[in-house]
């Protein structure tokens, strides 16, 4: 199991995959937002997205869970 955290202070902006989804080593999860630039944030190990934590428009801090991948 590989749990993905956030690297910054940002606005969720977009979630591209679900609960369920494969995904494979480098594919984008979520795209986060911090002083209008836009930063995907990449699966570091494939698997299935076992956990989504976040929502689109929550702001998060550096180091909270994002996702779950098992």
């Amino acid at each position: 199991m590989a749990e993905v955290r956030a690297e910054m202070v940002a606005n969720v902006w977009k979630i591209v995959v679900a609960e369920g989804d494969t995904v494979d080593e480098g594919d984008t999860l979520v795209i986060l937002e911090s002083m209008k630039m836009e930063i995907p944030v990449l699966a570091e190990d494939a698997g299935v997205v076992a956990q989504l934590k976040v929502a689109e428009g929550d702001v998060i801090q550096g180091g909270d869970l994002i996702a779950v991948i098992d």
